[in-house]
């Protein structure tokens, strides 16, 4: 393992002046010596983010067979194989294979964040050794080495700028930021936020434009990125409730069956004197009762018809039991640009002429309008504004690329999320990019640099008397833009209505107040200008004596959809937690547009500077954490789940994998987000649309209840099957179904209407209710009396069934029919009739049994027309076991006649009956779910 670089006490790196840094690193701007360089990469190790030996794919596959309810599977099929049921024993065992590779799958894939981070890394590195310029493998970078960076270069390693000529780096796969960030050399506060640290370069991000040299300051696992992989293999791969509950309740399965057994056993073999062979049958027959074989395949595709659902609406699964834990997420830690935000910077606000004007329209649709009040105006009054912002503007046309394709239809603007703005503000107005650039032919450019703050460019004019309003003597024009004291300080003169007026030092103060109005509403405020008698030589002498054209303040808008996703999760009872490298202003700005419970901002130095108790009194209370960086939002996250929330973490950058990981559901973004985050997420929302999260929750608890609802109805049978059989046993009636006829119910006629309940539609009041509570699983107590109930009844209504048909009597022992009714039956009592009438007395009461679930969750029977063919499908399948040669030979039955099936539906009436009273009586002792 390589030495950590902090060892050599390099910290605060950003913070320390450059000569103090070069002696803690012992180098200098020469850069290292070849020797040197080689006894450092001995030392530190290369410079590549090593990752632990993953999980092999064998343990992945050995790991799906831990839980218990696929060991009782195994152990029924293992118990059919020996007493010669091999169909029974085949079927059960394609359940268990099938339910174990899709497990693998859906690990296997989760196992893969890792190694797509270590895709990120370069291949060269431009460095100085032996003082001259050398092309190295990027790997074998080390502390101290001086390196070369230029447009469309990947960062090497963490470094500090040493010069630079206007360097803009994107940060957004680090930062989640998407604007780029100006650099430039010099010392930063020791407490600058990573965002913020514009003299530092960072492994893996991107030269956006400009060139510079800098000093390697951390290579490997000790640079930012090195320590967001450490985080990623840090965190816990987390079951959700759904997956404890399922083990849980395999575990009380398998408990309950070895009970039952050892109990009907000796009670036989003891009391009652059965014979060895017809116990081992009624054990069997007990064991296949109570294991509800269809349960885990119908868990697992009602899972998957959900996430195909989900997919539909733009948030594709990428684990299954992730789908029903949307259900209990009580909190949202969400990003704001891209995902509350259309990314897409938007001219709001312009002052020109001594006027306000407002622009309608967002993100890069060129329809809009300019007011003034409310009411429209011409565009002619903000002309010569827009003008200069389209002018002095390096923003192309191109087309866009789609699967290795370009398609010459699909255009977009390639260049500065600001300057695009204005580039559409003034397409708003009607300016046409290549006419006004034929118009004003560019001739030369004095290039925005971070400590210049501006850009100016000189361009012809079309009249070759180079004033805009026609009155200069100059065949030249030149056109500036940039930060507004920095445009104000080169202006004496301002245009007011096309005339040209002083610009006087109480008009100056009016302008500095209009620029803190709009930065308090978060806009990004930028001043324009121009000189009409421009020198023909583009040098910063052009920028003086400047006419002052105004202001244009922009902001990247809110999705027109996320606040009335943001009330529906209100409403839901989910708090929305906003997390972003912005700063404070633009976060609350943001927050309340969009109706945040509460515009309290936290930022990240703040955060810091806060004990772990501190931040637990603060953090159900703050709705917004402003200029974080990826350790906050780590811990923002883990202080929600030790205070009992159920939280979902959005992210895109390669910074925002350890918290999404660590998220009980992770969401990464699909268009902007980056390999690591989807890897290390539950969730990708292909349109990066916090809406789509409202709809991925919304199917979350659709689903959720639709799960509950089958157990509720697949292990109330098996609780019948059970019970009829102790029954039956204790009664010494002896085996009153048969195991294969078990199975069938099981399998078939009660798991097809299971899983038509998977897409169930959703209850009216679904996004109405709280969420449900983190340790409240699929089986709540309602369920269980729902599930001991329904078996009570069942047993209550079946077993007169059997022994009416098996004895001619309907109690054992009590000839009630002779002696009342004097009845006499019109065919031959025999325990295959007997059997086949329970056999058919089950799959008839499931359609009851259906009803009766749904119905708590306000669902008429035929609001669901799956269900409905499932049932008819069910019905038609055991018509075909009872009527057919094949049929009866296979399941042991016997074809029922009229007098069979009139008995049959009055046992199903008794049924309904007290199904009905007993839901009443749980609606008034329960909770509605």
């Amino acid at each position: 393992m390589a030495q950590s670089v902090n060892s050599t006490a390099v910290e605060n790196d950003h913070s320390k002046p450059i000569d103090d840094l070069y002696e803690e690193l012992e180098t200098s701007e020469q850069g290292l010596e070849t020797d040197d360089a080689r006894g450092r990469l001995e030392r530190y190790g290369p410079n590549e983010i090593e990752a632990e030996e993953g999980v092999s794919p064998w343990r992945i596959l050995l790991e799906q067979y831990t839980s218990a309810l696929i060991w009782v599977l195994i152990v029924a099929a293992a118990v059919m194989a020996v007493v010669g049921h091999t169909i029974d024993a085949a079927v059960i065992g394609g359940i268990v294979v099938f339910i174990t590779l899709f497990g693998f799958v859906q690990d296997y894939r989760a196992e893969q964040s890792i190694a797509a981070l270590e895709e990120l890394s370069t291949t060269h590195a431009l460095v100085r050794r032996d003082g001259q310029k050398v092309e190295i493998d990027a790997r074998n970078v080390v502390p101290g080495d001086v390196i070369f960076v230029e447009s469309g270069d990947i960062v090497p390693a963490d470094a500090r700028i040493v010069e630079e000529s206007n360097v803009r780096v994107d940060e957004a796969a680090l930062t989640g930021e998407s604007a780029g960030v100006s650099k430039e050399g010099g010392t930063v506060d020791v407490a600058t936020s990573l965002a913020e640290r514009t003299n530092m370069l960072y492994k893996d991000t991107v030269v956006e434009r400009g060139s510079g040299t800098a000093v390697v300051v951390a290579t490997g696992a000790e640079t930012e990125i090195g320590n967001i992989a450490s985080a990623l293999e840090a965190a816990e791969d987390r079951e959700t409730p759904f997956q404890t509950e399922m083990d849980r309740l395999g575990k009380i399965i398998a408990v309950g069956v070895v009970g039952i057994v050892a109990v009907i056993a000796i009670t036989e073999l003891v009391v009652g004197e059965t014979p060895p062979l017809q116990v081992f049958l009624t054990a069997v027959g007990v064991a296949v009762s109570a294991v509800p074989e269809g349960l885990p395949a119908v868990v697992t595709l009602s899972l998957a018809l959900g996430a195909r659902r989900m997919a539909e609406k733009n948030a594709l699964v990428r684990r299954l039991p992730i789908v029903e834990a949307l259900g209990s997420v009580d909190v949202i830690c969400t990003d704001k640009t891209g995902t509350l935000t259309e990314e897409e910077m938007t001219v709001q606000r312009i002052v020109a002429g001594r006027e306000t004007y407002e622009v309608t329209g967002t993100g890069y649709d060129t329809d809009g309008e300019f007011r003034r009040n409310g009411e429209s105006v011409d565009s002619e009054r903000v002309a010569e504004i827009l003008r200069c912002g389209m002018l002095c503007n390096n923003v192309d046309i191109g087309t866009r690329e789609a699967d290795g394709e370009t398609d010459p239809s699909e255009r977009t603007y390639l260049g500065d999320p600001t300057e695009i703005a204005l580039f559409v503000a003034a397409q708003k107005a009607g300016f046409d990019h290549e006419e006004l650039d034929e118009a004003y032919p560019r001739i030369g450019e004095v290039d925005f640099t971070s400590a210049r703050k501006r850009m100016t460019t000189l361009h012809r004019t079309p009249d070759g008397d180079g004033d805009v309003d026609g009155g200069g003597d100059g065949e030249t024009i030149a056109y500036m833009k940039g930060a507004p004291e920095t445009v104000l300080e080169r202006c004496r003169r301002e245009l007011v209505d096309g005339e040209l007026v002083e610009l006087t030092d109480d008009r100056r103060a009016e302008l500095e107040a209009k620029v803190e109005e709009f930065a308090e509403d978060a806009l990004r405020v930028m001043g324009f200008a121009y000189r009409p008698d421009a020198p023909r030589e583009a040098t910063e002498a052009i920028e003086t004596d400047m006419v002052f054209l105004g202001l244009q303040g922009m902001l990247d808008p809110p999705r027109p959809e996320v606040p009335g996703a943001i009330d529906a999760c209100l409403s839901a009872g989910i708090n929305i937690v906003m997390i972003t490298g912005d700063n404070a202003v633009t976060a609350r700005a943001v927050g309340e547009e969009i109706g945040l419970r509460s515009t309290r901002v936290v930022t990240g130095p703040e955060l810091e500077e806060l004990g772990d108790e501190e931040l637990a009194d603060i953090v159900d209370d703050v709705d917004i954490f402003a200029r974080t960086s990826p350790d906050h939002k780590t811990r923002i996250l883990q202080m929600l789940q030790k205070k009992g929330h159920t939280v979902a973490m959005t992210g895109d950058g390669v910074n925002d994998a350890p918290a999404v990981k660590n998220a009980d559901v992770g969401v990464a973004m699909g268009i902007r987000g980056t390999d690591v985050t989807e890897q290390a997420s539950d969730i990708v929302l292909l349109d990066d649309n916090f809406a789509t999260i409202r709809d991925a929750v919304h199917g979350g608890r659709r689903i959720f209840d639709n799960v509950r609802k089958f157990v509720n109805y697949l292990l109330s049978g098996n609780g019948g099957e059970v019970t009829m059989i102790f029954t039956g046993s204790m009664a010494g009636l002896g085996l009153v179904i048969t195991p294969i006829q078990i199975l069938w119910i099981n399998v078939v006629t009660d798991g097809a209407p299971a899983l038509s309940m998977g897409v169930d539609p959703a209850a009216d009041d679904i996004m109405e209710r709280d969420p449900r509570p983190r340790d409240e699983g699929v089986i709540t107590t309602r369920i269980v009396t729902s599930i001991v109930g329904i078996a009570l009844f069942m047993t209550v209504c079946l077993l007169p069934l059997f022994t009416l048909n098996f004895t001619g009597r309907v109690i054992p022992g009590y000839d009630l029919t002779g002696s009342l009714f004097g009845w006499e039956p019109a065919y031959e009592p025999s325990r295959e009739l007997a059997q086949t009438m329970v056999f058919t007395g089950f799959v008839v009461m499931e359609i009851v049994r259906i009803q009766a679930v749904r119905l708590r969750y306000g669902l008429g029977i035929f609001s669901n027309r799956w269900l409905v063919l499932a049932v008819v499908v069910a019905i038609a399948l055991h018509l075909l076991v009872l009527y057919t040669p094949t049929g009866q030979l296979l399941f042991d039955v016997e074809p029922l006649g009229v007098v069979h099936w009139a008995q049959i539906a009055v046992s199903a009436g008794v049924f309904a009956t007290l199904m009905a009273v007993f839901v009443k009586v749980q609606d008034h002792y329960f909770d509605r779910y």
